[in-house]
């Protein structure tokens, strides 16, 4: 019977307290609709490049954004393939999310698996568990790493893991803990013959959706195992001799960096204390140039009139006056000075 050995450290513990006070303030925070569809956009990006780029694809980040914008792209068709599959994936996780299941089944992880590797794999292996032995090797070495279990196990080993995890109590254990548990253990089995880091980091991902952590889908855990992919696949390693704690240590920190990453983010852009004042928490409306000069404001500290061409440079002198005055109009922005050396800073 699966039952994960861990002890909740007292870093576990700071880095799941940073996690909630990051997530409070980023879903309370009176986001513009034009940054957060950016946000959720600048998400999806990330990870669809991170979570590939791990495991081998050579796109370039600015490569895989042109694919997802349905861009043609010079590359290895699997590359292209897998960029284009993981948006999907995440794009059903997102829909499953919002549904609320309360059970997470084998369908549904085949289905994560098919999404992963359509075009990829044989239609006989999306969404099959393997029927042959495999092993990781380090990819400088060629040293065999991790032998996952026989393929004759793989169909009780997950239905193991699914029993206890559905058999969990909705406050038994937090979602981040589940997150990292089911995203290590999945990569332990090792169900499918290829894909599985990508399920077992979209599957985490659902799982600390379903539990509230969703935080307006603008993470993407990837961009943090990506930065350092040895220590990342270290950690799994270790933790597959029995012992998540060290593994749970690293994953809940990586999610607290992304968290307050975008914390920082959105209350650089949204000045969150004094938007919600002002507009009594209600959203406002800006259009893309609006954005665009509030986020140079904020970065510079002001704008003159000599910049415009600099930062916009095919719309005319009178357009982005248009819209800096909507700006002063809402408040958000005002005048100082009168002359062609004015400068419009931030209220």
């Amino acid at each position: 019977m699966f039952n994960p050995s861990f002890v909740i450290t007292n870093k576990i513990l700071t880095h799941i307290s940073k996690i909630e006070a990051a997530e409070e303030v980023i879903r309370h925070a009176p986001l513009l609709p034009l940054w957060e569809r950016q946000f959720r956009e600048d998400a999806v990006i990330r990870a669809a490049y991170h979570g590939t780029h791990l495991e081998g694809n050579k796109l370039q980040k600015d490569e895989a954004k042109d694919v997802l914008l349905g861009k043609d792209v010079i590359g290895r068709p699997r590359d292209i393939q897998e960029v284009i599959n993981y948006r999907k994936v995440i794009e059903y996780i997102d829909d499953e999310a919002k549904k609320n299941i309360d059970k997470i089944t084998e369908p549904l992880i085949k289905k994560l698996h098919r999404y992963i590797v359509s075009s990829i794999l044989p239609v006989d292996q999306a969404g099959e568990y393997r029927l042959k032995q495999v092993i990781i090797r380090n990819s400088q070495t060629g040293e065999v790493t991790f032998r996952p279990p026989p393929a004759i196990e793989v169909p009780f080993l997950m239905r193991e893991f699914l029993y206890w995890f559905n058999r969990l109590e909705k406050d038994e254990m937090h979602p981040l803990l589940k997150a990292g548990i089911t995203h290590h253990e999945i990569v332990r089995i090792h169900p499918f013959i290829d894909g599985n880091g990508r399920v077992a980091r979209v599957f985490a991902t659902l799982i600390l959706m379903l539990g509230g952590y969703d935080i307006r889908r603008f993470f993407s855990l990837e961009e943090y195992y990506d930065r350092d992919a040895v220590t990342y696949y270290e950690n799994l390693q270790k933790a597959s001799a029995g012992d998540l704690t060290s593994w749970l240590e690293y994953f809940t920190f990586g999610a607290a960096v992304e968290f307050e990453k975008i914390k920082e983010k959105i209350l650089k852009l949204s000045k969150d204390a004094k938007l919600k004042e002002r507009f009594g928490g209600q959203q406002i409306f800006l259009t893309e140039r609006q954005v665009k000069i509030i986020e140079y404001i904020q970065e510079v500290g002001y704008l003159q009139n000599q910049s415009f061409m600099t930062l916009f440079t095919d719309v005319s002198e009178d357009t982005v006056l248009r819209d800096i005055q909507d700006l002063v109009k809402k408040s958000l922005i005002k005048k100082v000075g009168s002359t062609k050396a004015a400068r419009y800073v931030m209220v």
